[in-house]
């Protein structure tokens, strides 16, 4: 099988398994599971060939796919190592969120698995699609799945407002980039990335180009104070949809300033960087001072994802190869380390129909093994060291250092109330009295939810311990990023 065969089957597999599920009576719960199962782990599989037949050596984009649409716009697919990882990701976290949907989706379970494999074609469409134009068109798709899943399988009654505010939201920020492609469109005569990649905007075009851009990014990300709409929609969306929306959606605006931003409009990059660091170090401190006082487990996580995620933005601008492999491999990290903590708040959500912090105390004399598992991920979220999250901040920390001193020092602090606020929580719920007038089940982590958390554990160690695996897939392409960057200054 040619590998060209394999990148092309990636894509189609989800569109597949969708109308395969079409043709499914509703009645077959057992089937409809077993073939969503079977599509996505094929997908994931398929992926790790796709890594296998990679060449590192290669800085230039790989398997790449033309298909010309109309005029000057072509659909163009087309890998490097950045997009590799999201795939990967992606694909091994669809898989977990059809396995957690078993005995928790008790409504409407064939749409439920047909959205899911519809936001994860269009997802991978996002991370391997080459043209702006297309690029804008599955961005922009993705919302309509998710908004489905939130307002239909979300948990409480506010979910329908939940799902309006990431809609709203999310929709006009992405209107500025549709406008900002069309004029790029206009100027250049052409959408495709490759392209545009040798195209010389002046100046003032990059600065309204980048703020368009900026504005559809910043709300994905989602960077203060564009953050509103990200714990309302945590809070009600049910634990699958979290876990896709903390450990990809998240990740799409870091990946569209990586893609674009940077390589279209350097010059504005180098520009608005203060606006960008301001923005970062007052949404770490703010989201992790926030955290302190939030009551309900899924804003604590939620709010701690804006701070994470602004270590992310500090080592995008900060311009050299450390911090932004660093920043690549703290959005993988989180990826894995938000949606195990999403996992483990829904797990206890199951069995006691709550997320209010203050029903909860000394679990950890009846759920032991949830107690491990939850403290494991609790010490991978604040970067400790030999988990994944430690080698991205670690990164991100040496080239934003020798970028800017000042901001390092804001940096560090807002680790240091992250790691507060992260103990805190496992203390109140695991540790101290047992409220037995609340809490009266005794089930500790079942045989699914276990293989649920085994791939990743083993991927946060694998990220902590042996990163080279990764950085060597990286590091050509974001050099390639880098010199592109520079060359245009």
């Amino acid at each position: 099988m040619q590998v060209t065969t394999i990148f092309l089957l990636i894509l189609a597999l989800p569109f597949v398994g969708i109308l395969i599920l079409l043709f499914i009576p509703k009645v077959y719960t057992k089937l409809l599971y077993s073939i969503a199962l079977f599509i996505s782990n094929i997908v994931f599989l398929l992926s790790l060939l796709l890594w296998i037949f990679y060449d590192n050596r290669s800085s230039y984009f790989q398997f790449v796919v033309n298909c010309k649409w109309f005029s000057h716009i072509t659909y163009t697919l087309g890998i490097d190592g950045i997009s590799l990882f999201f795939i990967l990701l992606l694909s091994l976290l669809c898989s977990i969120c059809i396995l957690v949907g078993i005995n928790t989706i008790n409504n409407l379970l064939k749409e439920y698995l047909i959205f899911f494999l519809l936001l994860e074609g269009f997802l991978i469409q996002i991370f391997c699609v080459l043209d702006l134009f297309f690029f804008y068109i599955f961005f922009e798709s993705v919302l309509i799945p998710m908004f489905l899943i939130i307002g239909i399988w979300g948990s409480r009654e506010r979910k329908i407002k939940a799902a309006y505010q990431f809609f709203i939201y999310t929709l006009i920020g992405s209107l500025l980039m549709l406008i900002a492609i069309l004029f790029i469109y206009l100027d250049a005569g052409t959408t495709n990335f490759q392209v545009l990649m040798y195209s010389d905007f002046t100046k003032k075009q990059q600065l309204v180009f980048w703020l368009a851009f900026f504005a559809s990014f910043a709300v994905k990300i989602p960077m203060i104070p564009f953050h509103i709409w990200l714990p309302e929609a945590h809070a009600e969306a049910p634990t699958a949809g979290s876990v896709i929306l903390a450990g990809i959606l998240l990740k799409l605006g870091g990946y569209g300033f990586i893609r674009f931003s940077l390589n279209l409009f350097p010059e504005a990059s180098f520009y608005f960087t203060p606006l960008i660091y301001t923005l970062s170090v007052v949404g770490t401190l703010y989201a992790s001072l926030t955290t302190l006082r939030q009551v309900d487990f899924k804003k604590v996580i939620a709010y701690s994802s804006v701070a994470h995620m602004s270590y992310v933005t500090l080592g995008l601008f900060s311009f050299n190869i450390q911090a932004i492999e660093g920043c690549i491999l703290l959005m993988l990290g989180h990826g894995l380390v938000a949606s195990s903590l999403f996992l483990s708040i829904g797990m206890l959500y199951d069995r006691y129909k709550t997320r209010l912090i203050k029903y909860y105390g000394g679990l950890a004399q009846m759920m032991p093994i949830h107690a491990i598992m939850f403290m494991f991920f609790t010490f991978s979220s604040i970067a400790f060291p030999g988990t994944c999250n430690f080698v991205g901040e670690f990164l991100v920390l040496i080239g934003l250092f020798q970028y800017s001193s000042l901001t390092t020092v804001f940096a560090c602090t807002g680790m240091l109330i992250g790691a507060g606020y992260s103990v805190w929580l496992y203390n109140r719920i695991y540790f101290g009295n047992w409220k037995d007038c609340y809490i009266f089940k005794f089930q500790d982590v079942s045989r699914r939810e276990f293989w649920i958390f085994f791939p990743l554990v083993f991927n946060i160690l694998w990220m902590g311990l042996f990163p080279n695996v990764f950085l060597e897939t990286l590091h050509n392409s974001v050099l390639n990023l880098l010199i592109n960057l520079i060359g245009k200054i």
